[in-house]
């Protein structure tokens, strides 16, 4: 019953992240295309979600080795199957580029297909108007079509998780606990990580005092935190234009873009995720897993939707498990505890959309013209 409830949430994983994607690209495009701001916004989402990604994937090996995953932990490898083969760097690289796109995804060979989705978008931004408007409307309506799958499956999540839960707790009995807050504390410590740099790069690239950042975000973290929603958050996250020293119709432009777009900690922590399941079931992995699953990360977060994690769960964290041949099979028992990690993860998701805010707007209106004396 539980590998059953797992399998419909996997079938809607190809779908929904290629259409997300493919929408996305298209709809960054279009916003590139007016004003300033938004394409000087779109670049630095492009150079910071990789970095942050490959920043996590280089430092959660680090931190497992000197907070390894519970002994206890071991039989819930029982729960995943066996780990898989890793292909080597030189047969990642082979492969980057799919021959047969749907062949890739048939595979869910994560990677290609990523790739793929990002040219056909941008492909699909080049062409003219009325073609894109209705590559749009293809896309947006698989979207809506998955996600109500999703809803449909997550209405019987308690049963499915029950399931799996009631098998892995017969193996395994308290270890699975103390795994579990482990891994709550892991990827919590991501997103805290996350969101402390984002306060240093606005300090120093935004030229902003780092206690005047804390002080102006710590509205709209509030309201991160009780509402598990960036795009909840994104009205305080306005209102922080003043305190941030932002031009407001910049503010305007960028930070719709950015909860749109942008989801530092949650691309950071996706990548967390997935070492710390390869951890748990004893894999070893190379730096092109990690390069892979950092990439596929970045890229995969620009489909997730403003909403709790819950939502779009499997659609953010299977891809990169899959690009990094990491068992997915353990995802279920992670999703009911997701609410406590997803606190963290909304709250450095708005965090890093302030600080890139700050970075666009330039130096602080004070700071602007220099005192004559």
């Amino acid at each position: 019953m539980g590998k059953l409830w797992l399998d419909a949430l996997t079938m809607t994983v190809v779908p929904l992240v290629f259409s997300l994607l493919v929408t996305g690209v298209i709809s960054a495009a279009d916003s590139a295309a007016g004003g300033r701001a938004a394409p000087r916004a779109l670049t630095l989402f492009v150079v910071l979600l990789p970095a942050v990604c490959l920043f996590s994937a280089l430092l959660t090996p680090l931190a497992l080795e000197v907070w390894p995953v519970p002994a206890g932990a071991v039989s819930l490898q029982l729960a995943g199957g066996e780990s898989p083969v890793i292909a080597s760097a030189a047969d990642w690289l082979e492969n980057i580029i799919p021959a047969n796109p749907l062949k890739a995804a048939a595979d869910t060979a994560m990677v290609p297909l990523v790739l793929f989705a990002l040219l056909f978008g941008l492909a699909a931004s080049r062409i003219e108007p009325e073609l894109r408007a209705s590559i749009q409307t293809f896309f947006r309506a698989i979207v809506q079509a998955m996600l109500k799958i999703v809803h449909w499956v997550l209405l019987v999540a308690p049963l499915g998780v029950f399931a799996l839960a009631y098998a892995v707790g017969s193996r395994t009995g308290m270890g699975a606990a103390g795994t579990l807050l482990h891994y709550v504390a892991f990827v919590a410590s991501a997103c805290i990580i996350t969101a402390l740099l984002a306060c240093v790069i606005a300090a120093l690239a935004g030229r902003m005092s780092p206690l005047a950042f804390a002080r102006a975000a710590l509205p709209a973290q509030v309201v991160a935190a009780s509402t598990q929603s960036s795009l909840a958050s994104l009205p305080a996250m306005i209102e922080a234009a003043g305190p941030l020293q932002v031009d407001r119709q910049v503010a305007g432009v960028v930070l719709p873009l950015a909860v749109a777009i942008f989801r530092a900690a949650s691309a950071a922590a996706n990548v967390t995720v997935a070492v710390y399941l390869a951890q748990l079931h004893g894999m070893s992995l190379t730096a092109a897993d990690l390069i892979a699953g950092a990439f596929v990360a970045a890229a995969v977060s620009i489909a997730a939707v403003g909403l709790p994690a819950q939502v779009s769960f499997f659609a953010i964290i299977g891809p990169v498990c899959l690009a990094m041949g990491v068992p997915i099979q353990l995802l279920p028992l992670l999703l009911a505890v997701e609410t406590i990690p997803d606190i963290f993860r909304t709250i450095g998701d708005v965090t890093a959309d302030l600080a890139v805010v700050r970075l666009v707007a330039g130096r602080p209106k004070a700071e602007a013209q220099p005192v004559r004396s």
